[in-house]
C-alpha cells in the first residue's frame, strides 16, 4: 500500500561529503546568526508572559549572590521576593544557567536568547542525523532547513522559557531511540539467519545485546528522562517515539524480551519522578499546578477544533502541513510506525492539554521536528527526480543558486518580523509609571500580570484578570463571579488603578464603566493611572 524508498544512496543530490557538509554548515550558522539578529531587544516578541517568568526569576537568583554592598538591600530583597513569588511548574534549569552567566555579564536578558539558539540548533544536528537514518542525505538537509528556517520557529527558539532546551533533548532521545532500534533489528536478523545453525559468540551477543545496543539504549534513557524532567509535556513525544520505535521492529513480546528496554524506562522515569515526589510531597509548591489543564467540555465545542486547526496554521502552516502527511506514505513500514507513534503523541497531547493547545501556540514546539521528519521523504523523492533531470554541472548549480534563494527570503521574512517593534523605550515607559505610583498601593489592568512593571520598576500591583482569564474560568468552573463583588476585593484596600492594556479594557465594558467615575491621577503615553480614593 505505502510507496518504498526505491531510489539508490548514489543518485543523491548532494553526493559528495563536501557538498552535504558544506549544506550543513550553511544552514547551521546562517539559524544560529539570524536568531542572535537584535539580540538585545527586550523579551516582549514571543510570549512576554512567559518569558518574563524566567527573567524575573532569573534576576531573582542572581541577586541572591549579591550581597548588600554590590545593590541596594530594597532591590536584593524584591528581586528575591519576586523569584520565590512566580510559579514554578518546569525545574528552574535554563533560569539558574543564566543567573550565572549573569555574573560574567552583568543582568543582561538577552543572555538567554543565546543559550535558547544554541539549543535549538544542537537539536539540528541531531535532527539531521535522525532524517538520514530514516531517509538519505537529501532528505536529512531538507528536514533540517525547515526546522531550521521556518519563521516561526525562528521566533520562537531564542525565547527564554524551557521549551527550546525540551526539544533538543526530544529530539536526541529520537535519534538515540532510533538507533538502538536498529540493534534489535540486526539482532533478531541475526537470529533468523542461524536459525537452522548453532549460533556463534558474535551471534549470542548480538541476540542478548551488544556493545552498541547498550551505548544507545543509556543515551535514549538519559536524553528522554532529562526531556521530561526539564518540562514534563515531553513525556508524550519520549513515550511515542519509543513505542514507535520499538514496535516497529518487532512485536510488543520481543521487545520485552530485551533487558535494555528495562534501563531506558528506568533511566526515563527517574529523573521526573523524583521532581515530581520532591515538588508535590516535599515542598509542596507542585500540589495544584497539574489540575485546569483539560477541560473535558472543549472536546465537544468545534471552536476547540477549530482553534487547533488556526494554531496549526500559524505555527506550521496548513499547505506544509498536508505535505508532511502525505510525505509519511513515501516511508517503509518499520520507519513509517515510529513516524506514527510521534504523531500519535502529538494528537493525545493536544487532546489533553485542550486549552492550551490552541491558546498557547508554543505548545506545538514539539510538532516542529514531527513535521521536519515527516518531510524528509518527500524531499528524498523529490531531489531523486532533481537529480535525474538535472544532468550538467550548469544545471544543478542553477538549483543550488534557487535554494539559497529560498533561505535568504525566508531569513529576510524574519529578519523584518524581528526588526518591526524596537521594544526597548517600554522600559523608560515602566520606570516613569514606577516613579507615578511611588509608594501607593495599586492595583491594575496591565500587560502579562504587571510583571513589565516587577521587572523594570521595581513595583508589584494586584493584577486585574484579563478578558481571557474571565473566559477561561468560566470554561473550567462553569460561572463568572460577580463583578461588583470581585472589584471590591481586588481594589477595595488599593489607592490606584493602573491602566495599560486599553484593548483588554475595551472587553470589560463593566470595568471601563466603573474606572470612568474615578478622577485620573495621572497618565502619559502608554497609560492611565487611577485615583481610586
Amino acid at each position: 500500500m505505502l510507496m518504498k524508498e526505491n531510489s539508490p544512496q548514489n543518485t543523491s543530490f548532494f553526493a559528495s561529503r563536501a557538498a552535504w557538509v558544506t549544506s550543513l554548515l550553511v544552514i547551521v550558522i546562517l539559524g544560529f546568526a539570524i536568531r542572535l539578529y537584535d539580540l538585545t531587544d527586550l523579551p516582549l516578541d514571543f510570549h512576554p508572559t512567559r518569558q518574563l517568568v524566567s527573567v524575573l526569576k532569573a534576576r531573582g537568583i542572581y541577586y541572591q549572590t549579591l550581597s548588600v554592598d554590590d545593590v541596594p538591600a530594597e532591590e536584593r530583597s524584591f528581586a528575591i521576593q519576586q523569584w520565590r513569588f512566580r510559579s514554578s511548574i518546569e525545574p528552574e534549569v535554563l533560569d539558574n544557567i543564566v543567573a550565572f552567566t549573569y555574573r560574567f555579564t552583568g543582568e543582561q536578558a538577552w543572555v538567554a536568547r543565546i543559550y535558547s539558539s544554541l539549543f535549538w540548533m544542537i537539536g539540528a544536528v541531531f535532527l539531521f542525523l535522525l532524517a538520514r537514518e530514516l531517509t538519505s542525505i537529501d532528505g536529512a538537509l531538507a528536514a533540517t532547513a525547515f526546522y531550521v528556517f521556518l519563521p516561526y520557529a525562528v521566533i520562537a527558539s531564542r525565547s527564554f522559557q524551557p521549551d527550546p532546551l525540551m526539544v533538543m533533548l526530544t529530539i536526541i532521545f529520537l535519534w538515540a531511540v532510533y538507533k538502538w532500534s536498529n540493534t534489535i533489528s540486526t539482532a533478531k536478523t541475526a537470529k533468523d539467519a542461524n536459525s537452522s545453525k548453532d549460533l556463534n559468540l558474535r551471534d549470542l551477543r548480538a541476540l542478548s545485546g551488544s556493545p552498541m545496543g547498550w551505548l544507545f539504549a543509556i543515551l535514549a534513557g538519559l536524553f528522554g528522562g532529562f526531556a521530561i524532567f526539564i518540562k514534563f509535556v515531553a513525556a508524550f513525544f519520549v513515550i511515542g517515539g519509543g513505542l514507535g520505535a520499538t514496535l516497529g521492529r518487532g512485536s510488543f513480546r520481543e521487545t520485552l524480551k530485551q533487558p535494555q528496554i528495562y534501563v531506558m524506562t528506568l533511566l526515563g522515569i527517574l529523573p521526573g519522578t523524583a521532581y515530581l515526589i520532591y515538588g508535590v510531597w516535599i515542598a509542596g509548591y507542585l500540589g495544584s499546578k497539574f489540575s485546569s489543564h483539560f477541560i473535558p467540555s472543549l472536546l465537544l465545542n468545534p471552536s476547540y477544533y477549530l482553534g487547533w486547526i488556526a494554531t496549526l496554521n500559524h505555527v506550521i502552516g496548513g499547505v506544509t502541513l498536508m505535505l508532511a502527511l502525505l510525505g509519511l506514505f513515501f516511508l517503509e513500514n518499520e520507519k513509517l510506525r515510529f513516524m506514527l507513534g510521534l504523531w500519535a503523541a502529538y494528537a493525545l497531547f493536544g487532546l489533553y492539554f485542550n486549552y492550551h493547545i490552541f491558546s498557547h501556540d508554543y505548545y506545538s514546539l514539539p510538532l516542529i521536528p514531527i513535521v521536519a521528519l515527516s518531510l524528509a521523504p518527500l524531499a528524498h523523492w523529490f531531489f531523486a527526480q532533481m537529480t535525474q533531470l538535472t544532468t550538467t554541472h550548469w544545471s544543478r548549480f542553477t538549483i543550488y543558486c534557487l535554494l539559497l534563494f529560498g533561505i535568504f527570503a525566508s531569513l529576510w521574512n524574519s529578519r523584518t518580523e524581528l526588526n518591526s517593534i524596537d521594544y526597548r523605550p517600554d522600559a523608560a515607559m515602566w520606570a516613569e509609571i514606577s516613579e507615578k505610583i511611588g509608594d501607593s498601593k495599586a492595583a491594575g489592568l496591565t500587560q502579562d500580570y504587571g510583571s513589565r512593571l516587577a521587572y523594570w520598576g521595581w513595583q508589584n500591583i494586584t493584577s486585574w484578570p484579563t478578558y481571557g482569564d474571565l473566559i477561561y474560568h468560566d470554561d473550567l468552573r462553569g460561572a463568572q463571579r460577580d463583578f461588583e463583588k470581585q472589584f471590591e476585593n481586588i481594589v477595595l484596600t488599593k489607592e490606584l488603578f493602573l491602566v495599560t492594556d486599553f484593548d483588554d479594557l475595551a472587553r470589560q465594558p463593566f470595568l471601563k464603566e466603573k474606572l470612568s467615575t474615578y478622577l485620573i491621577f495621572a497618565e502619559g503615553d502608554g497609560y492611565v493611572i487611577y485615583n481610586l480614593r
